[in-house]
């Protein structure tokens, strides 16, 4: 069998091979629990982009290293990977999640392990995302202070108002089971065959006719609300409490704004 083909995407912590009509993009940046970086995050983008460039169709296949697919963005200040490209661009042209659910090209996840913040978000909207039965899943922004607009918009869509509400306003963890009964994702796998099932629904998505199947997904992406950009980047870049909140993460502890009974002095 030959080599893959490998494509620099920017940031050492992906990898982008490519193997005939199936290219897999792997997070591995195990150090740092693969905790997006900006670089990271532009890197999926451009991972999206080259898939959909190549002619012949290819699908991408999305997952991590280790028992972490994506925690979502670095919140400890660690910048190992800079990339002055992206100093240049707003967050719009940064973050991959529009690339991913507008890709005409088939996009898989393959979620081997813990999945949340930026990561579930790009497992949701990948067009299949496949779970290991070790995978875990969370929405924890508002424990950091982060009015991720982004979620407000997709998850209800995915779960329901209710289930919506109770996932982003608690920051609760889920198995994959109850992922999976809620419509967080579609799929759980044994951990095992994790790769081989995820080829095989990759390879489904490939057998579709691509022009019908572009025009199901742009109907099926009107299901999804309008992300207020302006609301989210004021919280990131102006707001105290995300401020606070990223501050104590990368300190380990609780944010102040916890009251003193609830108070446990450790990381959420």
């Amino acid at each position: 069998m030959s080599e893959p083909e490998r494509h620099d995407l920017g940031t050492p912590f992906l990898r982008l091979e490519r193997a005939g009509h199936l290219a897999w993009c792997t997070i591995d940046r195990p150090a740092s629990r693969n905790a997006l970086s900006a670089a990271m995050y532009f890197g999926v983008k451009r991972a999206v982009q080259l898939v959909n460039a190549w002619p012949e169709p290819t699908a991408l296949i999305l997952t991590g290293v280790g028992d972490v697919f994506a925690p979502g963005g670095e919140l400890r200040g660690r910048v190992e990977d800079p990339n002055p490209v992206i100093e240049q661009l707003g967050t719009d042209e940064v973050l991959p999640f529009e690339a991913v659910r507008n890709s005409m090209a088939p996009v898989v996840s393959a979620v081997n392990g813990i999945c949340q913040g930026g990561g579930l978000l790009i497992a949701m909207l990948s067009d299949v995302a496949v779970a290991s039965d070790r995978a875990s899943f969370r929405a924890p922004e508002l424990l950091r202070g982060i009015a991720d607009t982004g979620y407000a918009a997709y998850l209800p869509a995915h779960v329901g108002l209710a289930n919506a509400r109770d996932l982003l306003l608690t920051g609760r963890t889920l198995d994959a089971g109850e992922a999976l009964r809620i419509g967080l994702i579609s799929r759980v796998v044994p951990h095992e065959r994790l790769r081989e099932e995820a080829v095989a629904a990759a390879e489904s998505i490939l057998r579709t006719g691509p022009e019908a199947r572009l025009h199901v997904k742009r109907i099926l992406n009107e299901r999804y609300g309008r992300v207020d950009r302006m609301t989210m980047d004021w919280s990131l870049f102006r707001g105290s409490e995300a401020r606070e909140g990223m501050r104590a993460f990368a300190e380990k502890r609780a944010p102040s704004w916890i009251p003193d009974p609830l108070q446990t002095r450790k990381r959420l």
